[in-house]
């Protein structure tokens, strides 16, 4: 048997989360590696020079980017259609000035900011933009879960659980709905499983 792909992965890292979710969806086998960030392997330094998760290594091919590491295993098997509904820009809005107001919001004295009320309040037109687009159909794809929806949902569910009292209070009634829905799927529940810290000649954890 020919040795699996290796995926370097944190279990709550939301990039890790939407690589795991394409993953295990696509039901491409691969050895799992449950990484703490505070004491990385080396082999994943030797793997991706940036180090952080998650990082698929597939023989001599390295993918160090999660919407890469998704693509690679939905163009396996793609049993859902997720690659039918793929939005470039909103997943580039999430990545890019989205993120960037999730992290200063949830983490402001890493940006020596004294809150991040301001960035909180600046990521509310992106979070009202996903409610009027899943209001029809109840997701961002074509009726049901897709690429597109993966990809944001682990942000939103870590903007959502930063101040849960404030976000349950926001005139946001149907992108609650659609976080609650792919909170509570049996996929979420799957991914979400807790695995030990993976050490140099450990025996492997295979996933999904």
């Amino acid at each position: 048997m020919s040795a699996l792909p290796i995926l370097y992965s944190f279990r709550r890292c939301p990039y890790a989360m939407r690589a795991r979710m394409a993953v295990a969806v696509s039901r491409v086998n691969v050895e799992l590696r449950e990484v703490v960030l505070r004491d990385k392997p080396q082999e994943l330094h030797e793997a991706s020079p940036k180090a952080t998760v998650p990082v698929l290594v597939d023989g001599a091919r390295v993918l160090d980017e999660s919407i890469d590491i998704m693509r690679w295993a939905l163009a396996q098997n793609d049993p859902e259609l997720w690659l039918d509904h793929v939005d470039e820009e909103l997943i580039a809005t999430n990545d890019g000035p989205f993120k960037r107001h999730l992290d200063r919001y949830k983490y402001p004295s890493r940006y020596d900011l004294p809150d991040g009320i301001a960035h909180r309040d600046a990521a509310l037109g992106h979070l009202q933009l996903l409610n009027e687009r899943v209001a029809n159909g109840g997701y961002l794809g074509p009726g049901r879960p897709a690429f597109t929806d993966i990809a944001l949902f682990p942000f939103v569910r870590q903007f959502a659980a930063t101040d849960p009292n404030w976000f349950d209070a926001l005139p946001l009634p149907d992108l609650k709905r659609w976080l609650e829905h792919l909170v509570a799927s049996p996929l979420f529940h799957a991914i979400m499983t807790l695995y030990p810290q993976w050490r140099t000649g450990d025996l492997p954890t295979y996933f999904p």
